[in-house]
């Protein structure tokens, strides 16, 4: 599956205004996806998508507020939501419960990394780098290490 396309529909999700599946298709077609709607209808299902009303009061596409639990199937990939970086840290949302295994895998690879260490609580992980120097490079390099 196309991570950037998976990605790209989870910010339209986030944004809360497609009220149907051919907004979400017209939408990603506009930013260079090739997509129709049964490809949008299958990767809503994959996500968990539903319909929530927004603050217009419009009835639109979402993700729900907590994920469902991941699966035994479930690859570590599935499990990040974001990953994003201020100037000091970098900052990595997980599915809910899933922020101390990650930080853990992270923790142990930290001599092959620019990670310093690592803080976690149920959904989110906040990585101390080597160098604030390097925080950009260090959201790469974790972006590369845990979504491929």
């Amino acid at each position: 599956m196309d991570h950037s396309l998976v990605e790209a529909l989870k910010e339209l999700l986030f944004s809360r205004e497609a009220q149907t599946q051919d907004d979400l298709s017209d939408s990603l077609i506009k930013k260079g996806f090739d997509v129709n709607q049964s490809k949008i209808s299958r990767l809503l299902r994959k996500l968990g998508a539903i319909k929530v009303e927004n603050t217009k009061g419009q009835t639109v596409y979402s993700l729900p507020r907590e994920p469902s639990p991941p699966t035994l199937k479930t690859e570590l990939r599935e499990l990040i939501l974001d990953v994003t970086a201020n100037e000091a840290l970098v900052v990595i949302f997980t599915s809910p419960g899933s922020a101390s295994m990650v930080a853990r895998m992270l923790d142990y690879a930290q001599i092959e990394t620019d990670i310093l260490g690592t803080v976690a609580g149920d959904d989110t992980i906040f990585v101390a780098p080597k160098s604030i120097k390097e925080t950009k490079a260090l959201k790469d390099e974790i972006k590369d290490l845990l979504l491929g």
